[in-house]
């Protein structure tokens, strides 16, 4: 078929990558603008522009995606289909351009976690499997008949920045089948049950700040969830500090109490059981190890977060 293909982040390069790989034709790549970023304010493209331009792609950047000039043109190329991965909310007069539709690669398995940040909400409450979907963009946001779902199995241990790139990957691969499905003729969409919906909204600064007062489960959720960004926080000796790995361990002691140190680690008390940290990142500075940062900073037993 012949594709457009919309998106932003790195998460997305991976599929248009995957997609230069098959057998359909790509007539081009809609990203976001450039923004400026940077203590010089710089201009900086999105990791989906910078790939495509490295591959010779079209690109068109719309301020806006109700632009006449830009529907025009995208009418002029007259795609057989959108392929869409973490990209904007399309307006009605754009998603229905395409006679074959367009095509939306969500990171869980619809209609849970339909939102934003699917990835990182699996993950704070503990699911032990999530997946990827795709389904027909249509008005509501994520409530279209899907076309295929995959499933993955979530470690007890893995972060939000290891489990989206195996997300990245799977949903690449199910978008390519998916396409190649449509244009075959042997997919049939599926409705989704609302009343099974569940919401995964945009992670805002109140869900960092980590209460050691929870229980461990709940602590440990919350550490790798947002590992390595945007990353949970405490407070040790007034500085504040990024906690981005951790393990659960059957220890006990007053929450946020620091109750046991080894070379490779240390271990926060909770309201029920403890973490072992093994990955930080103190302010101002990158992350490191448990192990690098106790050479410059040396704990104790008995300190307290928080």
């Amino acid at each position: 078929m012949r594709l457009i293909f919309m998106g932003t982040p790195a998460f997305a390069v991976t599929s248009l990558q995957e997609l230069l790989g098959g057998k359909h034709e790509i007539l081009g790549v809609v990203t976001v603008p450039d923004k400026p970023q940077g203590r010089g304010r710089k201009l900086q493209s999105s990791p989906v522009k910078t790939f495509a331009q490295s591959h010779g792609l079209p690109i068109y950047q719309p301020i806006s995606l109700k632009d006449p000039a830009f529907l025009a043109e995208m009418s002029r190329l007259s795609p057989d289909a959108f392929a869409v991965v973490a990209f904007r909310i399309l307006p009605e007069a754009l998603f229905t351009l395409p006679k074959s539709g367009t095509i939306n690669l969500h990171g869980s398995l619809l209609p849970k976690y339909r939102g934003a940040a699917p990835i990182q909400w699996a993950l704070l409450n503990g699911d032990s499997e999530t997946g990827v979907t795709t389904f027909f963009i249509q008005k509501s946001v994520d409530t279209g008949n899907m076309l295929l779902q995959c499933k993955l199995a979530i470690e007890p241990d893995e972060t939000f920045g290891e489990l989206h790139d195996r997300m990245a990957h799977l949903g690449a691969k199910t978008l390519l089948d998916t396409l190649d499905g449509i244009a075959a003729g042997t997919l049939h969409p599926t409705p989704q049950d609302h009343a099974m919906a569940t919401r995964a909204p945009k992670i805002t600064p109140d869900l960092l700040p980590i209460d050691f007062k929870n229980p461990a489960r709940m602590v440990h959720n919350q550490i790798r969830a947002f590992s390595p960004k945007p990353g949970a926080y405490t407070v040790l000796a007034g500085q504040r500090i990024k906690l981005l790995h951790s393990h659960l361990v059957q220890e006990q002691g007053p929450p946020g109490e620091i109750i046991a140190v080894d070379g490779d680690g240390f271990t926060a008390a909770c309201e029920e059981d403890a973490v072992y940290i093994t990955e930080v990142q103190p302010e101002g500075k990158r992350a490191m190890s448990s192990r690098a940062f106790m050479s410059g900073n040396p704990l104790q037993t008995g300190a307290v977060f928080g």
